[in-house]
């Protein structure tokens, strides 16, 4: 089976550049110290999204009751089906109305 790849505008324009030989590459320097920066950059995100803080919370029995069956046709522990859920609803994935 093939897939049919989709580009960006920004993705078209390079691929454009380089075909019709206008494509620069960044001088080895440049590029060294902008890979530095970005692996920099990835490490202390993934270090700040990696963080987590333990919290209390009260809920009614039918609702943990729900969320474990929920959690169980999912197939992961009901603790970390909440998460997910919370994370969804904070990073916009999911609405709550």
């Amino acid at each position: 089976m093939r897939t049919k790849t989709i580009y960006t505008d920004e993705e078209l324009a390079i691929v454009e550049a380089v075909e019709n030989g206008e494509y620069v590459p960044l001088p080895k320097d440049e590029l060294e110290s902008l890979k530095k920066s970005l692996k920099i950059t990835a490490a202390e995100t993934i270090k700040q999204r990696s963080k987590r803080k333990a919290i209390s919370i009260r809920l009614f029995e039918d609702d943990i009751t729900k969320l474990k069956a929920m959690a169980l046709n999912e197939g992961i522990p009901y603790q970390t089906y909440i998460t997910h859920i919370i994370h969804k609803i904070t990073t916009g994935q999911v609405r709550v109305s």
